[in-house]
């Protein structure tokens, strides 16, 4: 129902004028930024993109590319992507639906039938070019389709570029419930071109800052404090803020890859902000939130339940609730929407026999994992957040 495939499609036949295409660079200079070399493959920057990508799938010899696109992208981001492609290899572009209602496990059926039906085999490649949705989605279609194929991510939002580019997790949502089934397994190389953030509405980029921010409370007290100017946002210093980004939470992944421990951090927030997006999601009278807006508020949270638990530092909260605050505003949240996103805390993917484990701080860069919190506790933090 929702999936559509241009077939037939070969690089030699499109003619792409970049000037006439408007993606002029979104920064004035895109400084040079190394590769990230994770171990199991290589996190590529800006003007390295399209070179790493040429030269892989010259040498691979694919037998056929599968590009993995949503409505938006394949409107703004398709045609710059393919400008820089030079293969003779035949490829396919598959459409979905934007927007995170889509990933789902219907989603996955409806592109492996479009990938049976192209003729797809174990020596083909899926390129999946989009925000989180299409590389989560894409990287477990990829890793199930035949018992899998290789991938590569290509994400062209903020969020995926600082979160769902690193560490190999791939899936979809149950319903409401996010990320409940999926695979933690790596693509062939990651493919980060800022040029892409042009394409991006405001609050998209905001969405994808709270994870930015998120990675220096649980790492850096610098470079939280850096990220507290919003007009990061808007200057020509963002590609190596992101760059910091990517770099923090691959040490954390590298230590950890299978989140038994350190890697858990990366949580911080999520506990109780995966909750509120899934109560947003699923209930009609709400405006369904960004993930971003949703984890500004579970970060609220959890600082005053670790200020609370761990004696983080009040000055501290006080300023973080006003960071989150002035980026997003205050949420539709309700005293009704309590005992919901408490019940809704079950279905988190760190908790362990029976127990609802959270992330909290110590300090900024000064975690603790396996947190028990008391329900009565929870709820004097929703009344914090709104007060």
């Amino acid at each position: 129902k929702y999936i559509r495939f241009y077939t037939n499609i070969f690089i030699r036949d499109i003619i792409f004028n970049k000037i006439l295409l408007n993606f002029t660079s979104y920064f004035e200079h895109l400084i040079y930024m190394e590769l990230i070399d994770t171990g199991n493959y290589n996190v590529y920057f800006n003007n390295d993109c399209s070179t790493a990508l040429n030269t892989f799938v010259k040498n691979s010899k694919f037998s056929k590319i599968f590009i993995l696109v949503d409505t938006n992208t394949h409107r703004d981001c398709l045609a710059l992507f393919l400008s820089d492609f030079s293969t003779t290899t035949h490829i396919e572009i598959i459409e979905i639906e934007n927007g995170e209602k889509h990933k789902t496990i219907d989603t996955c059926v409806g592109v492996w039938n479009a990938l049976s039906e192209l003729s797809a085999d174990r020596e083909s490649l899926m390129i999946n070019l989009g925000g989180g949705v299409v590389t989560d989605i894409g990287g477990f279609i990829a890793s199930t389709f035949q018992r899998g194929i290789q991938f590569i991510n290509v994400p062209t939002s903020l969020l995926a570029m600082v979160d769902a580019s690193v560490g190999g997790k791939t899936g979809v949502d149950l319903g409401s419930l996010k990320n409940q089934v999926g695979v933690i397994n790596t693509g062939a190389m990651v493919l980060i071109d800022t040029t892409y953030l042009k394409t991006l509405p405001y609050n998209e980029l905001k969405s994808g800052y709270v994870e930015m921010l998120k990675h220096g409370l649980i790492q850096n007290e610098s470079y939280w404090s850096t990220l507290k100017d919003f007009s990061n946002l808007k200057k020509e210093k963002l590609p190596q803020l992101i760059y910091d980004s990517v770099l923090i939470k691959q040490n954390i992944v590298a230590n950890d890859p299978h989140e038994i421990g350190q890697r858990k951090t990366l949580n911080f927030g999520h506990t109780l902000g995966h909750s509120i997006e899934s109560l947003f999601l699923k209930d009609s009278t709400k405006t369904t939130l960004l993930h971003g807006e949703a984890i500004a508020v579970g970060i609220i949270l959890a600082t005053f339940l670790s200020h609370k638990l761990l004696n983080f530092p009040l000055a501290k909260l006080s300023s973080i609730k006003s960071t989150m605050i002035d980026l997003f505003g205050m949420i539709d949240l309700k005293s009704k929407d309590y005992q919901e996103i408490i019940n809704l805390l079950k279905f988190d993917k760190k908790n362990s026999h029976g127990n609802i484990n959270f992330v909290l701080l110590h300090d900024i860069g000064d975690t603790k994992i396996n947190c028990h919190v008391d329900e009565l506790l929870i709820l004097e933090a929703f009344e914090y957040y709104l007060s």
